[in-house]
């Protein structure tokens, strides 16, 4: 004969014995099938069986092919990979860690149900024999999965100074603004980022994943505040998905409610009201709904003169409010706790401007007062000043005076840093005071106006997208004339 033939030699994919004329590695069975398979017999290393267990499945392609001496070609074919996939993976280079991946990988090498790490549907067991031969893994093994499980790169003691961490942003929120409080927010998010991305326990991950929605929601709202109304919507993107992650509907709530007050104040008002919408689908009986009702769907039904939606929203909150027994206090506006009842009256008061209901306006106004008086949140008492002195130039009887001297009073007051919604509403007081221009206390007022628009924190506001839009003017002047045809004023500066 041409070779020295061995005898009692198996075929690596069947353990058939092969004819000692055979010099090849497979029965003529196995050839003529084509499709690379693994001996049964493969299974019964006890080596295969702990890097199984210690899911380090490049060590098991690798020992599964020497055992049946097939080549990386026919094991990628057998495993449904690339060739050049499986060589990183038996390197080291590369590592399974997708759930879907492994559980093709284990099916296509058909590996017995006792030795796969996971539950592997339609799993084969092994024949009784092999069963006997059941390698059990090592107490040094099982302890070194443990650890391998379990390892954390945070801890309840930490988590406790992160959460720590966002209640002090949310006190500290309305005294010194978004600009200086941002960049806290910001080295925040980063150090929950890097948290993300490395190793926790379930029960330490959802935390994670929960401040990491609390602290994108903060940076959605200063954005708002400072009027950045793109990167607040980006931000309130990434707090709706790690809310959801997290399995905290009510941060969700709370961030479709913040992209619903962008847009607001964009001045989008039918896209605030769907975000509003969507808000409240998630649940409409939860406590954040009333944020979702008046300051979402109330006021932005308000400017679109749905009187009726109004109503009905704010009914909506108040019921909410009671049912829930909220706070009668001033809550924080950044708050991810549900609205006190003198912040859902305040919004009320804000959804009735535009309708021109000014009995409305101030019978809110009035209810808020006692919640208020005496509470350090300056922006609180400018922005419902602010309703009523626009109320008050709106209504059928307009008080062009006492309008002016509380628009003045809120400019003249130390109210923190500026926000968009304050510099807006003293802004869009200017413009409805537009028909009484001839009067002397709307000249006193403008002038007022514009010299506290060019201070250096308030400036960068006024130049924001949001202030260039329009805002509708009251329909009549000093003489009770019609003002000039214009539609649509510009809000960006308080001159005609």
């Amino acid at each position: 004969m041409a070779f020295d033939a061995k005898p009692n030699r198996l075929c690596s994919q069947c353990d058939f014995k092969l004819s000692r004329y055979n010099a090849g590695r497979r029965c003529r069975s196995c050839e003529r099938n084509g499709t690379p398979r693994l001996p049964p017999r493969v299974w019964r290393d006890p080596a295969v069986a702990e890097a199984l267990a210690a899911w380090d499945f490049g060590t098991v392609l690798r020992l599964l092919r020497s055992a049946a001496q097939l080549s990386q070609r026919d094991m990628a074919q057998l495993c449904g990979i690339g060739q050049a996939t499986l060589s990183e993976l038996e390197s080291g280079c590369r590592r399974l860690t997708h759930i879907d991946k492994i559980i093709s990988l284990l099916k296509r090498l058909e590996v017995p149900s006792e030795l796969t790490p996971i539950h592997v549907p339609g799993g084969r067991s092994r024949s009784d024999s092999d069963q006997a031969e059941v390698t059990w893994d090592s107490p040094f093994h099982i302890a070194q999965r443990r650890g391998a499980t379990f390892t954390s790169n945070t801890n309840h003691v930490a988590l406790d100074l992160l959460f720590g961490q966002v209640q002090g942003l949310v006190n500290r929120y309305e005294r010194e603004g978004a600009m200086r409080l941002a960049p806290e927010a910001l080295d925040l998010r980063s150090v929950l980022q890097e948290l993300i991305e490395g190793q926790q326990p379930a029960r330490l991950r959802r935390s994670v994943f929960y401040l990491a929605a609390q602290a994108s929601g903060l940076l959605a709202y200063m954005a708002v505040n400072a009027g950045r109304s793109a990167v607040a919507e980006a931000y309130c993107e990434e707090a709706v998905e790690l809310a959801q992650e997290a399995d905290a509907p009510s941060i969700a709530m709370w961030a479709l409610g913040t992209r619903s007050l962008a847009a607001y104040y964009d001045r989008r008002y039918g896209e605030a009201l769907e975000w509003a919408n969507a808000g409240v689908d998630i649940d409409p009986h939860h406590p954040q709904a009333i944020r979702l009702q008046v300051n979402g769907r109330a006021r932005a039904l308000g400017q679109l003169g749905d009187h009726k939606g109004v109503d009905r929203a704010v009914g909506a909150a108040e019921e909410l409010s009671g049912r829930h027994h909220v706070p009668e206090g001033l809550t924080s506006c950044i708050s991810f706790e549900p609205y006190g009842l003198a912040r859902t009256l305040a919004n009320a008061a804000t959804a009735y401007v535009p309708l021109n209901d000014t009995e409305k306006v101030l019978r809110y106004a009035g209810k808020i007062t006692p919640h208020i008086e005496g509470v350090d949140s300056p922006w609180s008492h400018a922005l419902v000043s602010l309703d009523v002195a626009t109320a008050l130039l709106v209504g059928r009887n307009p008080d062009v005076e006492q309008a002016m001297s509380i628009g003045h009073q809120v400019l003249d007051e130390d109210n923190g840093p500026p926000i968009l919604s304050v510099v807006q509403r003293a802004t869009d007081l200017a413009v409805h005071a537009r028909p009484f221009e001839s009067l002397a206390a709307v000249q006193d007022y403008r002038d007022t106006l514009s010299a506290w628009r060019t201070t250096p924190d308030t400036r960068a506001l006024v130049g924001s997208a949001t202030m260039t839009r329009h805002v509708r003017t009251p329909g009549r002047t000093a003489e009770g004339v019609p003002p000039r045809r214009s539609p649509h004023v510009s809000a960006d500066t308080p001159d005609p």
